[in-house]
């Protein structure tokens, strides 16, 4: 491969680029956002990612949650010749399905474009990533500023490594060009929704949800200010939060209602709120306006709002949030670093608290931490379990989400220094990444961690199956009164007695009821 002085590749440079006497047209970018969810959400990444890039760029957007063959649109715009650049959203789990092998097809059979990835994937997992050879750049965090001016740079001819918030390879070597500063939110343009509408009618993306009619995902925050040791987020962030204003938030949520009759929201953000004094202002400006919401956030955070905010946030449409528990044991909560800011008291407390507002607390717990012997790991998933049980018939209004605990690359932590002293290995190409071994790892469905038996994670799925049976997620709107009354009563006798092995008629009833186990709301449709 030839090089430049500045060491980048020359296939790197735009072809409408190189010394034509014609007046040049605008670079183009092809954006791909890998399958993530059954129904349709908002790409608010790469909406964001466009909505920087604006009118000096020439975008296609193409949405795998709703291509059944994206493929198909890709493979015909790349041939074209138009695009320089191919950019992917990849989040761990499902969208690697799609990203890995069209990535590859990208390399094999347009070999000039430029394949740029964004995501927690590749920023927390760049070797597999960039040693694969098909994937030139990566954009760690926020690639609003990062993205805009790594493709100024290819089009010029200049070195990208000044252009803070990259990772890319030279000579076999990784080079990492440092954070990227966290952009503005108030001063970024209104995402481009046209690039949705060219192939999909908006309502599409619109859901009927719980929540509401049309449900809309909306992502108005970068990062998080915790440090917790088992987060994805940590890696990219480190600490920091950025957010944009509550009436601009307000403002944008009105706009969908008004355009496109919006009843619903998700906000995706990491960390919806942080800012007691923002989801106030926000809260007064939602006040009757006919939109339900739900988000994410911290019990902690919440727990030292005052009982007027409270009251407000469910008079102006909050209706659910969604807290990471994690445990209700308190050492489990000081080894994932929430020790000292939550306690297994303060779950059980803060539950009945926030019912008695109105608003639905969703908590998920994450079972199989690592511990020193099989015996103590035991020991603590029946502690989780009994904890679980007893926040239930203390507060059983309140959603139980279950996962089993899948390492991520928290440097320093415990939490990892445990895991890889008892064995725990990441994979280190993307072939082995999107094998059927490792496909369900970081949904924490499956993890392959070396101190958890296959024994101890079907006594968690087959709990998991029974109290789902018990209390249904009220998320499933479509499982109807008679259904919900039946899984009930059908589980009774496990519940009861606590034997929960190999609970196949709750599996069948179901199966046949359709029945949606509970999740986090549009979590892994958004990759910012």
């Amino acid at each position: 491969m030839t090089s430049t002085s500045v060491g980048v590749p020359m296939r790197f440079f735009p072809r409408n680029h190189r010394g034509s006497s014609a007046l040049p047209r605008k670079p183009a970018i092809l954006l791909f956002n890998p399958w993530a969810t059954r129904t349709g959400r908002v790409p608010n990444s790469l909406l964001h990612i466009a909505a920087a890039l604006g009118d000096s760029y020439d975008i296609e957007l193409v949405d795998g949650n709703l291509e059944p063959d994206p493929w198909a649109v890709i493979e015909p715009l790349l041939a074209s010749g138009r695009f320089s650049f191919f950019g992917c959203t990849v989040m761990p789990g499902p969208q690697l399905r799609q990203a890995v092998p069209i990535a590859r097809r990208v390399r094999e059979r347009f070999a000039q474009v430029v394949t740029i990835w964004g995501g927690y994937f590749p920023s927390n997992h760049p070797q597999a990533v960039l040693r694969s050879g098909w994937v030139d750049y990566i954009v760690q965090s926020a690639g609003e500023g990062s993205l805009p001016a790594l493709l100024q740079a290819l089009c010029d001819g200049k070195s990208p490594d000044e252009i803070p918030g990259l990772i890319f390879q030279r000579d076999g070597q990784l080079v990492r060009t440092g954070r990227a500063p966290m952009p503005d939110l108030d001063k970024q343009p209104a995402l481009p929704l046209k690039l949705l509408a060219r192939r999909n009618p908006i309502a599409r993306y619109l859901p009927r949800t719980f929540l509401g009619r049309r449900t809309h995902a909306m992502h108005t925050s970068m990062g998080c200010p915790f440090m917790c040791a088992f987060c994805a987020v940590v890696p990219l962030y480190q600490g920091r939060w950025e957010a944009r204003s509550a009436e601009l938030v307000a403002s944008d949520a009105l706009q969908m209602r008004d355009a496109h009759g919006v009843d619903a929201i998700e906000f995706t953000d990491n960390n919806f709120f942080v800012s007691e004094k923002r989801v106030r202002a926000f809260a007064e400006r939602m006040r009757g306006q006919g939109v339900a919401w739900w988000g994410e956030g911290r019990i902690d955070t919440i727990d030292r709002y005052s009982d007027q905010t409270l009251a407000l946030m469910r008079e102006a449409g909050c209706r659910m949030i969604f807290f990471g528990a994690e445990s209700g044991d308190d050492e489990v909560l000081a080894m994932v670093d929430k020790g000292g800011r939550q306690s297994g008291e303060q779950i059980l407390s803060f539950a009945a608290r926030l019912l008695s507002f109105g608003i639905i607390p969703e908590y998920s717990f994450v079972l199989g931490f690592p511990r020193p012997t099989e015996a103590e790991v035991w020991a603590q998933i029946h502690r989780d379990i009994a904890f679980i049980r007893r926040l239930k018939d203390q507060s059983p209004a309140t959603e139980i989400i279950l996962y089993i605990y899948s390492p991520v690359p928290t440097e320093g932590s415990a939490l990892q220094q445990n895991s890889q002293a008892a064995g725990f290995r990441f994979p280190t190409t993307l072939e082995e990444w999107v094998s059927p071994a490792w496909e369900s790892f970081d949904l924490h469905r499956n993890p392959l961690t070396p101190w958890l038996t296959p024994e101890m994670a079907r006594h968690i799925h087959d709990f998991e199956t029974v109290i789902n049976a018990r209390y249904p997620t009220r998320t499933d709107f479509s499982l109807g009164n008679w259904g919900r009354r039946l899984m009930q009563l059908a589980s009774l006798p496990r519940y009861w007695s606590g034997v929960y092995r190999r609970p196949l008629e709750l599996k069948v009833l179901q199966r046949l009821r359709r029945y949606t186990r509970p999740e986090v709301e549009g979590f892994y449709a958004e990759t910012n």
